[in-house]
């Protein structure tokens, strides 16, 4: 998120690490006569669109599949109670994934749960293991130039992924001593083309874990000075093992899963290093926290926009920080630099400037995030209602909204605005303007929509609470601010809005276009 804890708030502070969430859910999609008139008429569809229509058919027969109820952890136990990670961020189908495990139990297994809709389930289990031995591995050791935890643990099984669909999974540690854990794991997509391609955020996943006593934005002590500048993916995620996942991500890959558009999977470390599964693809869509992009992922994205994808951000303080992927003990891109507010110790910072790591809109290489976006992070923490503007526009279609509904709590616990004088693409749209209040200071959150050139369409929801309101009032939200089931149905019906449109392809051409309205709506603000 955003200032350390999150960002680094306008006054240039550091501000300590706070607040979590977690949430659900949508509707189904239908196919209007006129594609299927237009299908009938073409004896050769161009091949984005055939697989477009494969993808469709696996989304729905996947979709479709009896689903797993228990696949939540019922009793996480004591840290040492069982812990692991995944020696890849994210695979291929088919390709085998190594586990390093270690358990106070004499044995576990591991089950592998792909998240989708599934019925409501949210889960369908795809692969147990057998009964595998216990042990207790060894300490962590800690980097001292970097305060770098790796736990570089041996590794305690290896498992294919053959047969396995495409998407986002939970792979549960179960100990024998009756307590569980989760492993995060991406079977990515190669390619996008006809789909809309969901991105995960593991960058920022690791940038808050405190596994062995060190995140981004604290030490074991607590103190932001003795923080990390670089974490390491050789090591387990704290608490549950899958917490900003859960949070953040989970409950828009439900709703996406549950509309049957047709989808592919990535990651942006992927992305940064192959940016093959964007091309062709209808839309990217950034999760509820993602904060963390390197140069090349930001250059791909936009890349991908400037040849027709549609990108949407359903969360807030998105591609904030400037990072960089580095070796690990044996494989590429295990390891997240960011030296943040001591970017001048960053060894990048003379020799290869464009790679030192920070802020994004921050020297050397200044490159605002709005010129993406079309919103600039501002600040944390704050809590307010979520107040619409243009109560017409397209996304908000079947809501029943009206200009100046508000939606109490949705705007939090960090926020973006359309600022004034700050790079941004035009033709632009503000869609909310939320007054909120921010350390004492009186400013706004906004969502905006934007078009460039290839057609493409561009949202951003100036909220990270976007994704946690998908699942607000239901017993899957237990830590949802206070946001009620009215609010869940509108974010709910507006994200479907924004799903199917953007499935549809370049948005400028088959939905109204923007209508300039910074100037007016910021009229003697700044």
């Amino acid at each position: 998120m955003g200032p350390d804890q999150r960002g680094t708030p306008q006054d240039g502070t550091e501000r300590p690490r706070g607040l979590r969430r977690r949430h659900f859910l949508g509707a189904c999609a239908g196919l209007g006569l006129a594609s299927v008139t237009a299908a009938a008429c073409d004896p050769a569809p161009p091949a984005h669109r055939r697989s477009q229509a494969r993808a469709s058919h696996r989304a729905e027969t996947e979709r479709d599949r009896p689903g797993t109820p228990d696949w939540r952890i019922r009793s996480e136990g004591p840290a040492s109670a069982a812990a692991g990670y995944a020696d890849r961020v994210s695979v291929t189908p088919g390709e085998e994934c190594g586990l390093c495990v270690s358990t106070t139990a004499s044995a576990f297994r591991v089950s592998a749960f792909r998240i989708g809709w599934y019925g409501g389930a949210q889960a369908r289990l795809v692969w147990t293991s057998e009964r595998i031995p216990g042990r207790v591995q060894s300490e962590p050791r800690l980097l001292s130039g970097t305060r770098t935890v790796r736990a570089d643990w041996r590794r305690t099984l290896t498992f294919t992924t053959a047969g396995w669909p495409e998407g986002a999974y939970l792979l549960r540690l179960e100990a024998d001593n009756g307590h569980q854990r989760y492993i995060p794991l991406i079977v990515r997509s190669t390619q996008g083309t006809g789909r809309t391609v969901l991105m995960h955020a593991p960058a920022t996943w690791q940038a808050y874990n405190r596994w062995g006593g060190y995140s981004l934005y604290e030490g074991a002590s607590g103190a932001y000075a003795t923080r990390s500048l670089a974490v390491s993916f050789d090591r387990p995620y704290d608490a549950e093992g899958a917490e900003k996942f859960l949070v953040y991500e989970r409950a828009a890959v439900v709703l996406a899963e549950r509309l049957g558009i047709p989808l592919a999977y990535t990651t942006g470390t992927d992305v940064h290093r192959d940016p093959e599964v964007l091309r062709g693809a209808t839309a990217v869509i950034s999760l509820g926290h993602d904060e963390y992009w390197t140069p090349e992922q930001r250059r791909h994205v936009t890349e991908a926009r400037d040849a027709g994808a549609n990108i949407a951000f359903l969360g807030a303080n998105t591609c904030f920080r400037r990072v960089r992927l580095e070796q690990g003990e044996t494989l590429p891109d295990r390891t997240v630099v960011c030296y943040k507010s001591s970017v001048r110790s960053d060894p990048c910072y003379t020799s290869r400037p464009a790679l030192a790591t920070t802020d994004f809109r921050q020297a050397p290489a200044a490159d605002p995030e709005s010129s993406l976006t079309g919103v600039l992070y501002e600040g944390y923490p704050t809590d307010a209602p979520y107040v619409v503007h243009a109560a017409d526009h397209w996304l908000y279609e079947g809501t029943g909204v009206r200009s100046g509904d508000g939606f109490d709590h949705l705007v939090g616990v960090e926020y973006d605005r359309v600022t004034p004088g700050a790079p941004v693409p035009e033709p632009l749209e503000i869609t909310a303007h939320s007054p909120l209040v921010c350390g004492g200071r009186r400013s706004h959150s906004d969502s905006a929509y934007y078009t460039v050139p290839s057609g493409a369409g561009v949202f951003a929801t100036g909220t990270m609470r976007w994704v946690e309101a998908l699942m607000a009032g239901t017993t899957d939200g237990g830590r949802d601010h206070g946001m009620d089931p009215r609010t869940r149905d509108f974010v709910t019906r507006t994200t479907e809005n924004l799903l199917r449109a953007f499935a549809e392809g370049p948005a400028a051409r088959h939905r109204p276009a923007p209508r300039p309205n910074t100037g007016d709506v910021y009229k003697g603000a700044t």
